[in-house]
């Protein structure tokens, strides 16, 4: 079974959305509910029952309207952001915001397609373009200064409760937690009878916890119970949980022969799954965790802990009760293999002479068998108590044929005196040859390295720079690590007369990425044009006060946005005076702004770091 199947249900709606509709009036009809609930439980007299009965009908009927209306305004929700964006747009950049009807729609259809995504790899990278779409709106939509008035709504996955936040942050971070749902689920389809299967799911449950970690370094302070950090620390253990689980299943799938150094591995991969599961158990009985998880999740995790914790004293114990020396065994190995499986031997008792004496075996082997059995039972005893795992029928037979076996094995092995001749079986010591570790989402392989690429960082469009190396010299080195920055430029070179300037970060050359190259990679491949045409494309670092900085002209503080109706926002220096002098002494029209601070009143910026 699935330990956590999450769907997170978006449903966005505007502040203005009146009468019984406001979230206030939602707390009184969900008392009145309970309460109606509660009283037709209790009460004994019929008539009572049956007036319960007609007011729930008329709950029932109200819910139904608010279905519906809910529905009308999820439908209508791309319009009002649509004008949300149009208008901030005229407002905020004097621009006609239906210039952008085709992207804000673009937009709007990938949000309406994360709302009801399918359970696939496609999906996630669905999920993940959002993500990172929300970043360039938070840039350029939502000042940290001012407050929108518009409201990101979505439902707590564990209470249900509705949440809504006027910022982005409950937006990425309900994205962020709804790819972690998805890989879970992708992880769960997997079909787990094949090496590659099992794979495929251990590297979806690690994305799952790799992804539920950074949403909780990374923002810690959602409104979300389902995210606060304590408990997307259990949902984190909850995914490693399984990908050990599921490593176990990998190195067991191929069979699980009667042989020394077989059994001492499969038996500390056992034990290795019951410690974390027990890791988690621990960790869902803890406050302000315990009081929200679902009951079932608990249950299964302590039903696991103990019936791996029974497989790895059974395996244990077979290992003991069959091993015999035969001519030609490696004593040396197998003495140093046992040693590892305790932490301590038990008293009286060393690897070497438990190996060589077969009633010393059996009997420690007999002690691991009893300890099979009480985990076993404690797990079945677990797994009866939940109303929910009671309804896994595949679980049940799982647990009581493992215990099953365990209990005949022992009885074939059972003498009169065993009571007699107790040894207290020690734990087997955890281990495992696959470390489980979880996998970071690689946003950052989308923009740049995360060193440089960052998003309280504003950058200039790629500049296109064509130049040649001049008797095999490019007039400019290379310093820092991933991406490079040209240094140390020749004004008079090539590259120079084209357009770079020192300080540019090189992000492609010959349309080859080389934000992750390394100095001396992006060297190599430079050199390798020789004396040819480079068309190489660099970034360069704008202030943190504009988006667009102020050329170094005559006009000062003006910024020239259009030229006759040309475009100019885009332009360089040189491209903006072509075209300025293209019209010769004819009457040139063209448009200007100028930047203000917060208090409307006219500012410069720094000229030196570069021209747009």
């Amino acid at each position: 079974p699935a330990w956590w199947c999450a769907p997170v249900v978006p449903a966005p709606w505007e502040a203005e959305a009146g009468g019984w509709l406001q979230p206030g009036n939602w707390d009184t009809c969900l008392r009145a509910l309970l309460s109606l609930f509660s009283l037709n439980r209790v009460a004994a007299n019929p008539k009572v029952r049956e007036q319960v009965r007609l007011e729930l009908s008329f709950v029932n009927s109200d819910l139904q309207m608010l279905k519906e209306e809910l529905e009308g305004l999820n439908i209508s929700v791309g319009y009002l952001t649509s004008f949300f964006f149009k208008d901030f747009i005229l407002e905020h950049y004097s621009e006609d915001g239906y210039l952008y009807e085709d992207e804000i729609t673009d937009l709007m259809d990938l949000r309406q397609a994360c709302r009801t995504p399918s359970r696939d790899e496609a999906r996630v990278e669905l999920l993940m373009t959002y993500f990172i779409q929300l970043g360039f709106v938070e840039n350029r939509f939502f000042p940290p200064t001012r407050q929108m008035g518009f409201l990101f709504t979505w439902y707590d996955s564990l209470t249900g409760v509705l949440v809504s936040q006027q910022n982005l942050l409950l937006e990425k971070a309900s994205v962020l937690f709804n790819t972690g749902a998805l890989y879970t689920q992708i992880g769960t389809r997997r079909y787990r009878q094949t090496q590659a299967g099992l794979q495929s799911a251990i590297d979806a449950f690690q994305r799952a916890a790799g992804v539920l970690n950074y949403l909780k370094e990374t923002f810690t302070h959602t409104p979300s119970y389902d995210m606060i950090p304590a408990m997307l620390s259990v949902l984190v253990k909850m995914m490693l949980a399984q990908t050990q689980e599921s490593v176990f299943e990998k190195i067991s799938l191929p069979g699980i022969w009667n042989e020394f150094f077989m059994l001492v591995k499969v038996a500390q991969e056992a034990a290795k799954v019951g410690e974390v599961c027990q890791q988690l158990h621990a960790a869902m009985s803890q406050a302000p965790v315990k009081e929200n998880i679902l009951y079932s999740w608990a249950s299964l995790a302590c039903v696991k802990a103990h019936h791996y914790a029974a497989l790895a004293h059974y395996f244990t114990a077979i290992l003991l009760i069959d091993h015999q020396v035969k001519p030609g065994t490696d004593l040396d190995h197998q003495e140093k293999c046992l040693s590892q499986l305790y932490d301590h031997m038990p008293e009286g008792l060393t690897p070497l002479a438990t190996l060589k004496n077969d009633q010393q075996r059996r009997q420690l082997g007999k002690s691991h068998l009893r300890r099979a059995m009480a985990h076993h039972e404690e797990s079945v005893r677990e797994a009866s108590i939940c109303k929910k795992l009671q309804s896994i029928d595949v679980l049940q037979k799982v647990l009581c044929a493992a215990q099953e076996h365990s209990r005949l094995t022992y009885a074939q092995h059972q003498e009169d005196d065993d009571l007699l001749n107790l040894i207290d079986a020690p734990s087997v010591v955890a281990k495992t040859e696959q470390e489980v570790d979880i996998i970071l989402p690689q946003f950052s392989k989308l923009t740049g390295p995360l060193s440089v690429f960052l998003a309280n960082k504003q950058w200039t469009p790629p500049q296109s720079i064509h130049f040649t190396a001049e008797e095999g010299d490019l007039g400019f080195t290379l310093r820092g690590n991933a991406p490079v920055e040209v240094h140390f430029l020749d004004p008079y070179c090539s590259a120079s007369v084209a357009g770079a300037r020192e300080g540019d970060y090189i992000v492609s050359i010959q349309l080859e990425n080389c934000k992750w190259l390394t100095v001396s990679e992006v060297m190599k491949l430079l050199k390798s044009f020789g004396e040819d045409k480079i068309e190489m494309k660099a970034v360069s670092l704008l202030d943190s006060t504009s988006s667009v900085v102020s050329t170094d002209t005559s006009l000062g503080r003006d910024y020239i946005v259009s030229i006759q109706l040309v475009d100019c926002k885009w332009l360089t220096v040189s491209e903006v005076m072509k075209l300025l002098k293209s019209f010769g002494e004819d009457e040139i029209e063209m448009k200007v702004v100028r930047l203000l601070d917060s208090t409307s009143s006219m500012v410069s910026t720094d000229t030196s770091l570069g021209s747009q």
